[in-house]
């Protein structure tokens, strides 16, 4: 392949790869709906190298979420409907729209009044795509605690929230309670439903605590992985098996766990 510029190099590839006449078989087989959840994994595994703060690896990772914008891109491009460039001009002109402070005369002076300002041109832009409604363009198929936050931020910016944070313990009690009502009725439909409310209302609080609740769930779901680890640990080193070990002696090796990890 000729010398050229690693973009464009990047999308001869995928022209290539691409191509029915001695393309790549799996490269060919695939559409928009088989290639997203390899892009939906590329940004998680972004994330985690972000996370574990390596950033040579984050480099690589990001150059697997490059490409597969690269993939969506030659797929439409085949098919008449838009190509590379119109992506990129895409994100250059919304950047611009919802920046007028820093590419027009706009004058904002604040995160919070920039935070503001983009919420009104999306919701103009909303309104021109016909997204009438404040919840519709809040992507369906995100991780659940994401789009819950998301919905969440996105009524609150019209008004639609408590007013500080104790209406929200308040409300995070209550759903407590009628999960265990529902626990008690033995109706798995009403505890999957009550379940849910509970969730919600987590995730609401996370939102008034500042605190990102996918991310959150992300770093305990870590921490529960590295300390069980050591229970495991413990457990092979004890010679005994799963089997014959007692929840009691789990527990020893788990508050083990916990103890290197405060005297670390």
């Amino acid at each position: 392949m000729p010398s050229l510029p690693h973009t464009a190099q990047l999308l001869a590839i995928m022209a290539r790869l691409r191509n029915p006449q001695g393309g790549c078989p799996w490269d060919l087989e695939q559409d928009f709906a088989s290639i997203a959840p390899y892009t939906i994994e590329e940004a998680y595994e972004v994330a985690d190298a972000i996370a574990r703060g390596d950033m040579d690896d984050l480099q690589g990772e990001l150059g697997d979420l490059l490409l597969q914008v690269v993939f969506h891109a030659q797929m439409a491009s085949e098919q008449g409907l838009f190509d590379f460039e119109a992506v990129a001009q895409r994100i250059t002109e919304k950047m611009i729209r919802r920046h007028p402070h820093v590419f027009s005369d706009a004058e904002i002076t604040s995160a919070a009044a920039q935070t503001e300002n983009w919420e009104q041109i999306k919701q103009a832009e909303r309104h021109a795509k016909k997204h009438a409604r404040v919840l519709d363009d809040v992507p369906s198929n995100l991780p659940a605690l994401m789009r819950a936050q998301k919905l969440q931020k996105r009524a609150a910016r019209v008004g639609f929230d408590w007013p500080d944070v104790t209406g929200v313990l308040a409300k995070l009690h209550e759903e407590l309670a009628e999960v265990e009502e529902a626990h008690a009725s033995r109706d798995a439909a009403h505890i999957k439903e009550e379940m849910g409310d509970l969730l919600f209302s987590v995730v609401n609080l996370a939102r008034f605590l500042e605190v990102d609740a996918e991310d959150a769930l992300r770093n305990a779901n870590q921490k529960f992985t590295r300390r069980f680890g050591v229970v495991e640990d413990g457990v092979q080193s004890s010679g005994k098996g799963w089997d014959v070990t007692t929840l009691e002696e789990m527990e020893a090796f788990w508050h083990a766990a916990k103890k290197q990890e405060q005297s670390a």
